[in-house]
């Protein structure tokens, strides 16, 4: 039996048996599938899954359903979520990779998760996009700040893709620097996440404030400061590392 990751646009194709949601499991594609749709076969720990990018959304058939793939994470198993995130990256990458980049011929798949350039013989494989995002405390006080491509009025924390040439906690830092203008010390290893939008990794710290005061980066951030318990704001959802990082504070604090 094959597990099914099926997606189109960003949402994924769910089966539905009472209010029980998960991915398809059969032998053959949950629906039918047109001669250009590449189905990518993995060989997991957990049997054999089929990825597929569908041309147009399921709608109207029986047991099935689209859901956005970030909203799926409340509904899946974790390893169901995980199977569909890590479907949605190949995809992308399946997508963005047609043609070599050295000499422009067209790739072709190799293995399950390489392609070779059908001319000069290049491979390529998936490449992750590294973010970090930190938790910075002050005393009883933890530093939260809005983003300005946040959907909605909630407050994270700091959080920026690592460059060519640093090293995470030099991320931190410099991330940290450059979005709020506070130094920070006291950098440790939190976590880390697949964040598959579209193939990112994101590696958590904690860290405690050093010194300085709050001058945000506008371009970045619309607003932001510090946050004790008793006076939160709005926070991330459950699906994201930044929740793990502040539900793991506000359990320590209450302790």
């Amino acid at each position: 039996m094959t597990i099914w990751v099926c997606l189109c646009a960003g949402d994924i194709l769910l089966r539905r048996e009472g209010s029980t949601l998960s991915l398809p499991i059969n032998d053959e594609p949950p629906v039918a599938l047109q001669p250009w749709n590449r189905v990518t076969t993995l060989n997991m720990d957990g049997g054999e899954v089929g990825v597929v990018r569908l041309d147009r959304p399921v709608v109207d058939v029986a047991g099935l359903e689209m859901m956005p793939l970030r909203a799926s994470f409340d509904v899946l198993s974790a390893e169901h979520y995980a199977l569909a995130g890590k479907g949605a990256e190949l995809i992308y990458w399946d997508q963005n990779t047609k043609y070599c980049g050295c000499c422009g011929a067209p790739m072709k798949l190799h293995t399950e998760i390489s392609k070779r350039c059908t001319n000069c013989g290049k491979e390529v494989w998936p490449q992750l996009a590294t973010a970090v995002i930190v938790r910075v405390t002050r005393g009883d006080e933890v530093l939260l700040v809005h983003a300005n491509n946040f959907r909605r009025p909630y407050y994270g924390l700091v959080a920026g893709f690592v460059e060519t040439g640093e090293t995470l906690e030099e991320a931190v830092c410099r991330e940290v620097r450059e979005e709020t203008g506070l130094e920070i010390k006291d950098i440790h290893y939190f976590g880390s996440q697949p964040w598959p939008y579209p193939c990112g990794l994101m590696v958590g710290f904690i860290a405690t404030y050093a010194g300085g005061d709050i001058h945000l980066q506008r371009e970045e951030l619309s607003s932001g400061g510090w946050y004790r318990r008793d006076h939160m704001p709005a926070i991330p959802g459950h699906s994201s590392i930044a929740r793990r990082l502040i539900d793991d504070w506000l359990e320590h604090e209450m302790s």
